[in-house]
């Protein structure tokens, strides 16, 4: 089958990859010169597979008040009468009550996990792919009792999802991960899951178009943006971009928040609007770990909403959550809002790489729906497929999402269950 596929991120590429892999002709379509160079390029880091609970959750609205009134706010709301956003607000709200958060929560478990194995299925099978990849866990440390019991008790429930986790003491966090001694005083306790991984996602989107370049069944169109989707009656004959259309037996649009503009003129609204994330990454130089005050085991701060993961020789610091629109120009002052909590949290760190002199803040759109839940598999449109909407978990569930994709096109019974991630949910 001649299939297209609309975008390179870490989302579009895994795709493309599990589409090529299977013996289609895949053409492969990105507007940026190069694979990753959007929201994939400096995300977080962390393959966060049990950390999947949703930003609409059942007390996030209690907090949204005092969070639009501080600088340092995990979550800034731009107000606006932009309609998507106010279809995508209205759906969040109807989305932050415990039976919701429940389910999504037990339905990106379902993908992340899938992702998991597929992710190791790759590592095992390509050894010399080399994206900055380790297993050193991950630590979620708590400034306040009560939300810190709240954590201990989804620990409980999560056990019986099948994640592994622990709720450490303040002391018990600090021996598990030393750089956060000079925190001690602020820490309350942190739950500690110990396989989780971190890695360079945009490292990732290149090892995979290197292996693309090599597949005799694969074309790739780069610098060539997808002006729209070629649909006649109600079947996708292919895309169409600023150089030439591109016939196609279907079309996977995985394009990130570039998705909504492409799907927009079909009237097919998948839901999405982009979170703003910000990241700084910090070069650590040669002292290695424990000289260099950056932890090694990979940090979310749970009341900043700010990651901290080592990559390599470098500290990847990023959070917040920004619904400002469609720029993605970078603002200053939640730039410095990173700079200020790695001086709190990893003091050490920064004077290691120079007070942050080189350290490449960047901002990214994730495209997110309201519930948080991505949607994946097949469009009111013959043809068209959608892989799109994983907010800030795109790279911890692509390699499902890209699996899961690959079996419904293929007609086979899925290894998950598709119905959640449909589009008429």
């Amino acid at each position: 089958m001649q299939i297209t596929v609309v975008g390179a991120g870490i989302v579009g590429i895994s795709t493309a990859y599990a589409l090529a892999q299977e013996g289609h002709q895949v053409t492969l379509v990105e507007r940026h010169p190069g694979p990753g160079e959007g929201t994939s390029y400096a995300n977080g880091g962390q393959l966060s597979y049990s950390y999947v609970a949703p930003l609409a959750g059942p007390g996030v609205l209690s907090h949204v008040p005092g969070w639009l009134l501080r600088r340092d706010s995990p979550l800034r709301l731009k107000p606006s009468l932009d309609p998507a956003l106010l279809r995508w607000g209205l759906r969040f709200i109807a989305a932050c009550n415990h039976e919701r958060a429940d389910r999504t929560t037990r339905e990106l478990l379902a993908l992340s996990f899938y992702s998991r194995a597929r992710m190791e299925a790759l590592r095992a099978a390509s050894p010399d792919l080399s994206f900055s990849f380790a297993r050193r866990g991950k630590l979620v440390v708590y400034r306040d009792a009560a939300a810190f019991a709240s954590a201990r008790a989804q620990v409980g429930y999560q056990a019986t999802l099948g994640c592994e986790q622990h709720a450490l003491s303040a002391d018990e966090t600090i021996a598990r991960e030393p750089a956060l001694a000079g925190a001690r005083g602020a820490i309350v306790g942190a739950i500690y899951t110990p396989d989780e991984d971190v890695a360079d996602c945009h490292q990732l989107c290149v090892g995979l178009f290197n292996r693309l370049c090599a597949l005799p069944n694969v074309a790739l169109r780069f610098n060539a943006g997808a002006e729209s989707l070629w649909v006649e009656g109600r079947r996708v004959r292919g895309v169409r971009t600023a150089h030439e259309p591109i016939t196609a037996d279907a079309v996977v649009v995985a394009a990130g928040v570039a998705s909504a503009g492409l799907l927009g003129p079909l009237r097919i609204d998948p839901g999405l609007y982009p979170l703003k994330g910000y990241s700084i990454s910090l070069p650590l130089g040669e002292g290695g770990a424990g000289s260099d005050g950056a932890p090694v085991v990979s940090v979310t701060d749970a009341a900043r909403k700010i990651v901290y993961a080592r990559i390599g020789r470098t500290l990847r610091v990023a959070g917040m959550a920004d619904l400002v629109g469609w720029s993605d120009r970078l603002d200053p002052r939640r730039v410095q809002t990173l700079y200020d909590e790695t001086r709190a949290l990893f003091p050490a760190a920064l004077r290691a790489s120079d007070a942050g002199a080189d350290a490449a803040p960047w901002a990214g759109m994730r495209p997110a729906t309201p519930t948080g839940v991505p949607v994946v598999g097949p469009s009111p449109v013959d043809g068209l497929w959608l892989n799109v909407g994983h907010g800030a978990l795109g790279f911890t569930l692509a390699m499902g999402s890209a699996g899961l994709l690959a079996d419904l096109i293929a007609r086979r019974a899925p290894a998950i269950a598709a119905a959640p991630y449909a589009l008429a949910r």
